[in-house]
């Protein structure tokens, strides 16, 4: 709580017990009193009013999952570099079947086209520029 321990509280009560004065300090615990019960009631109504607003369903919402604690960019981006797209197969026109030679330079000119080309897009971040 505001980075103070139970020894510095209690020392501030009693400084502002003793600055208050005894005559001053049941008013002054009366109105906390009184602020805090408001404060309650506020809560408990905003509560009341958010669930009827969302509805039911919001019950079903695993809140702890969307905890800010938990989040790790680096898994996040990991997962979404690493994460596997699908490899659609090359589908190749039908065609007359090829002999000799020219079965030799089509061979040829296949490997080397596999060889440059990537087997799937390269990911592209349209954010990183």
């Amino acid at each position: 709580m505001f980075g103070i321990n139970g020894g510095e509280l209690l020392v501030l009560l009693v400084v502002a017990a003793l600055v208050i004065g005894p005559e001053r300090l049941p008013g002054y615990a009366e109105q906390l009193g009184l602020w805090v019960r408001k404060g309650r009631s506020f809560i408990r109504e905003a509560k009341a009013r958010v669930d009827e607003e969302l509805g039911p369903e919001v019950g079903d919402v695993d809140w702890s999952a969307l905890d800010p604690r938990k989040y790790d960019p680096r898994r996040i981006v990991r997962d979404a570099l690493l994460e596997d797209d699908p490899i659609r197969p090359v589908s190749t026109p039908a065609t007359r079947p090829v002999t000799g030679a020219a079965a030799a330079r089509a061979a040829t000119g296949a490997a080397a086209a596999a060889a440059t080309s990537p087997p799937r897009p390269t990911p592209y971040d349209d954010e990183a520029t």
